[in-house]
């Protein structure tokens, strides 16, 4: 019975860890595409000049969102 309600709560936390994957994943990713198209926009961020950092910028957290999207996927928490 113990095990029982221990192996539903590990279940249930893996479920809301692998939402909270998936949405912070897409958010860098989203975050990322941003950093690297707002050029072609003509937007400015604070008044500057669009550098090449922004593409670094934007590249990681396209790369880290997309790594989280597939944490979420693969779910091994536990092991």
């Amino acid at each position: 019975m113990i095990e029982d309600f221990k192996e539903k709560h590990r279940q249930q936390g893996a479920r809301m860890r692998s939402i909270m994957d998936y949405t912070m994943g897409f958010v860098f990713f989203c975050l990322g595409i941003f950093f690297i198209v707002y050029r072609q926009f003509d937007i400015r961020i604070m008044d500057r000049e669009p550098s090449n950092l922004d593409y670094l910028i934007g590249g990681l957290f396209t790369i880290y969102g997309i790594w989280r999207i597939y944490r979420g996927y693969k779910k091994n928490y536990y092991q």
